[in-house]
């Protein structure tokens, strides 16, 4: 078994943590002060809480998870006996360049590196590194102890053992992981994610309907099967010849904008952004956020359960 590091106890840190140690590994997880790991305690501890309360597991087995997770500001202890190390600090790719310097002048070269970023290719961010054949890229998706899937994507000088070691430890700490072989910008989910984006702030600008009626064509249709077939396997099962037919038509309608819409440009201008300034499509006050935001993380753990069935 791997010998766990994190460096960076953000959200994302913390939540990657709890995954590694509810499926029975020992991880040491790094702060930039004790202010910044008490704050990750407290959302472990919450994130715990509301998974006893769901039946995950019970208040023994939530107490043995958190002891597996050992808090510190010294980076040297954190990664001095690790063998995986992951980081999770903010998307500055100068800033993880230097951290990465740093990590290689104390860990040994047989350590494996990986970064949580969303965006930066793993070409680009080991070009500076002594050994890029042992780093690579593990996204996990927030909220990470709750989404199963991991995209794993390997850099020009990636070895093979490095993929074969995140891909083990990844399956391990029972995550869905997929392999990208083919560095692109945004990997595969973002790009889903954001060309369904576009075209619902397209559909907004152009008037076409509601922003609460756009929302709704997604969670109560297709929201609905996607947890069960994913794009292609729908085409398979509705006929590729009739999916062919309505691409070859409705392709050349959709939009193709490079830039924000209208909509989101002028949210942003005015400074609301969503949950947490209060407003962004949608009003945002206390109360509305933690309900959603319940709500949301109570969806996710009904499918992990059924995850954990197969």
């Amino acid at each position: 078994m791997e010998k766990l590091a994190i460096i960076g106890c953000g959200t994302m840190g913390h939540s990657i943590a709890l995954s590694a140690a509810w499926a029975g590994i020992e991880v040491k997880i790094s702060g930039v002060n004790e202010q910044d790991l008490a704050t990750a305690d407290k959302g472990l501890r919450n994130k715990l809480t509301v998974m006893v309360q769901n039946e995950l597991f019970n208040e023994a087995m939530a107490e043995e998870i958190r002891k597996r997770i050992v808090f510190s500001t010294s980076l040297e202890e954190i990664v001095r006996e690790a063998t995986f190390i992951i980081e999770v600090i903010p998307e500055n790719s100068q800033m993880k360049r230097e951290l990465y310097k740093e990590i290689e002048a104390i860990c040994s070269k047989d350590t494996v590196l990986a970064s949580n970023t969303s965006g930066f290719t793993p070409t680009s961010l080991a070009e500076e590194m002594e050994y890029p054949n042992r780093f690579i890229v593990t996204h996990f998706w927030n909220p990470g102890h709750l989404i199963p899937l991991v995209e794993v994507v390997k850099g020009e000088k990636t070895d093979q053992v490095t993929i074969e070691r995140a891909m083990n430890l990844l399956n391990e700490m029972n995550k869905k992981p997929i392999l990208i072989n083919k560095e692109v910008p945004g990997f595969i989910g973002n790009r889903l994610q954001y060309a369904l984006f576009r075209e619902a702030q397209s559909l907004l600008d152009e008037g076409v309907a509601t922003k609460e009626d756009i929302d709704a064509a997604v969670t109560y249709s297709i929201g609905r099967r996607l947890p069960i077939t994913g794009p292609l396997m729908t085409a398979d099962m509705g006929g590729l010849d009739v999916f062919s037919a309505i691409s070859n038509y409705l392709f050349e309608d959709l939009s193709n904008e490079s830039k924000s819409g209208v909509h989101l440009s002028n949210l942003v201008n005015q400074k609301k952004f969503g949950d947490k300034s209060g407003e962004g499509f949608y009003m945002w006050d206390q109360e509305t956020s933690e309900t959603i935001n319940a709500e949301r993380e109570k969806t996710l753990i009904h499918f992990l359960k059924n995850d954990r069935k197969e």
